[in-house]
């Protein structure tokens, strides 16, 4: 069995509810702290799949096209997590960030593992070619046992979170 990052959402009493409509100014929020920063990205790397719905936002807002995926699994069930994160195929062609600037985008930063992997993976790739890879990351949410400080944060929570994209039950034939 893994460890429990977060509340488990089926008895947590209180939690962080995300709407579309909140999730579309968090997005918009996100991307103007981006821009702010002076910072902009030529490349968005979403974490898969947590990830991959606000990388989409946030790349239409700054208008970069170019948007890869890493696939990690870290959550067993609701509540449950392995007891570290696991990339998973198809795996991204790091080439494509030789001496880019690479925003990394996922939903929450929880106990940051995943996260923290992944600019991990992009740092020792960028050392191992002595290419400059500029690597920040941003996210909706962060909680406070985070390993991980996230570049940019739309909102701080300890809570259990229901994204709109997750929280109906699956669809199934």
């Amino acid at each position: 069995m893994g460890t429990t990052a977060s509340p488990d959402a089926s008895t947590a009493a209180d939690r962080e509810v995300l709407t579309w409509q909140g999730f579309g100014d968090a997005s918009r929020e996100l991307t103007q702290q981006i821009v702010d920063s002076g910072w902009v990205p030529d490349l968005i790397v979403a974490i898969a799949r947590g990830g991959l719905i606000p990388a989409g936002a946030i790349a239409y807002a700054l208008d970069v096209k170019a948007i890869g995926t890493m696939n990690v699994e870290f959550y067993s069930g609701i509540g449950e997590t392995l007891s570290e994160p696991v990339l998973l195929p198809p795996l991204m062609d790091v080439s494509a960030m030789d001496g880019k600037k690479v925003l990394v985008v996922d939903d929450v930063a929880d106990s940051g593992k995943t996260l923290k992997m992944v600019m991990d993976l992009i740092d020792e790739h960028g050392l191992s070619l002595d290419v400059r890879v500029e690597a920040r990351s941003a996210v909706i949410y962060k909680k406070p046992v985070s390993i991980i400080d996230p570049d940019y944060v739309w909102a701080y929570t300890d809570k259990w979170i229901n994204f709109p994209w997750s929280t109906l039950p699956v669809i199934k034939p």
